[in-house]
């Protein structure tokens, strides 16, 4: 990974929050409340209550009013361990393929539980839970894609197939700056596998259903329905826990509901092939219906790197830098550009033996383009680098010094 130092920007884009996989949540109170009135008339206050009782029989059998406590024993219900069948419903079609793909798509979604220790002598604790999608088949091994903030810090894990069957299984490997992960387990009960799609063809508008485990295996297997709202939207993210946006991740928008539980579950197409990888919501009160997935196209090159060698593989400069504005002072003294340069990256400090010591680099440089790509600040460098070029490249820097432009070749190592 990369040596630069977080810069100090004022964060611009929504707060986002990545979903905690904790089992706490508010019960919704769905009573209605009791409409209080007064007869003048004890006749009248009499027939007033016999219109209401009636009208409100009527009402209860004819399914257009449902009492409090039907609400109520309906919402303490446990999610039955068998695989539920989904309707025909879900989407306006008259393929019966469609809703066998769904339905076999429902058993390739499973449940992926963090286990922790407190010390050594701790056997260990359910610390979170969260969704995965079992992808691949391969001899005795199938392997499952989900988000890294799932298993983070997990001293063990497992996979959930239901319930009430759990099977041990391995993380592959991890990449925090895209949020995903790999686990490899034993096949022997795996029957279904999930279907990869394409994700650079849909469409907004396009009908798709969320498939995971919100709050937790009580309610596993959830479907819920929506449409893509979004496409390309670019959100800066907080992948070190410093409150500043240190990653831009490109991310698939829709409505189809994602609650905490949900993350590494699957975003599908009326195909039933997986389009995305469900991993954050915008958790503001103001807010309904905005939730994100990772884009398969996306998913594929990453859990590809993570399968052949448990890590992603990312360029290397060497330097810690700021952008051009948040210079403090008196160090500002000594940046000297044009005034028509407004934008770049200040150098603070060059690793001895980095790609950027090589090329020759200097603290106080201001770089303002790679490859002739404009760079403003420390996301624009990395979102070029990891996007655009790959280790052992080479790469054309545009640089001031001492308020003179030069270019420099610098080649790209691997970040360890």
């Amino acid at each position: 990974m990369f040596n630069e130092e977080q810069e100090q920007e004022q964060q611009t884009t929504n707060q986002i929050e990545t979903q905690q996989e904790d089992m706490t949540y508010s019960k919704r109170n769905d009573k209605p409340k009791e409409k209080k009135g007064i007869g003048k008339v004890i006749s009248a206050a009499f027939l007033g209550g016999l219109f209401a009782t009636v009208l409100t029989v009527l009402l209860l059998s004819s399914n257009i009013l449902s009492s409090a406590s039907q609400d109520q024993s309906n919402e303490s219900q446990q999610a039955d361990s068998q695989q539920p069948e989904i309707s025909e419903k879900v989407f306006d079609s008259e393929d019966s393929s469609v809703m066998n793909n769904l339905n076999e798509l429902s058993e390739a979604i499973v449940g992926v539980v963090n286990i922790q220790k407190k010390n050594v002598f701790d056997k260990g604790s359910e610390a979170g839970t969260g969704s995965g999608i079992i992808y691949k088949k391969e001899g005795n091994e199938a392997y499952v894609i989900t988000n890294q903030h799932v298993i983070e810090g997990a001293k063990e894990v497992e996979v959930a197939l239901s319930q009430d069957e759990r099977v041990d299984a391995e993380v592959v490997g991890a990449d925090p700056l895209t949020d995903l992960a790999v686990l490899k387990m034993s096949a022997d009960k795996v029957k279904h596998v999930a279907k990869l799609g394409k994700s650079d063809n849909i469409k907004i508008g396009d009908s798709v259903v969320a498939i995971g485990n919100p709050l937790g295996l009580q309610f596993s297997n959830s479907v819920t329905k929506g449409i893509i709202s979004g496409l390309n939207r670019s959100l800066s993210v907080d992948t070190n826990g410093d409150r500043q946006p240190d990653w831009v991740t490109e991310v698939i928008q829709t409505d189809a509901a994602i609650n905490p539980g949900n993350s590494g579950g699957a975003l599908v197409n009326e195909n039933g092939k997986v389009i995305g990888i469900n991993s954050m919501k915008i958790a503001k009160q103001r807010v309904e219906g905005m939730g994100f997935a990772i884009p398969i196209d996306q998913a594929k090159k990453i859990v590809q790197e993570l399968e052949e060698h448990g890590e992603v593989k990312r360029p290397l400069v060497g330097i810690s830098a700021v952008s051009l504005g948040q210079v403090p002072k008196p160090y500002d003294q000594n940046i000297q550009v044009p005034k028509d340069v407004q934008n770049g990256l200040v150098i603070a400090e060059v690793k001895e033996g980095s790609p950027a010591d090589e090329a020759g680099l200097q603290q106080y440089d201001v770089v303002t383009k790679i490859n002739d790509e404009k760079v403003k600040n420390i996301l624009d460098l990395k979102t070029y680098l990891y996007n655009e070029v790959k280790v052992n490249d080479e790469v054309e820097l545009t640089i001031y010094r001492n308020g003179e432009e030069q270019t420099l070749q610098l080649k790209l190592d691997e970040a360890i």
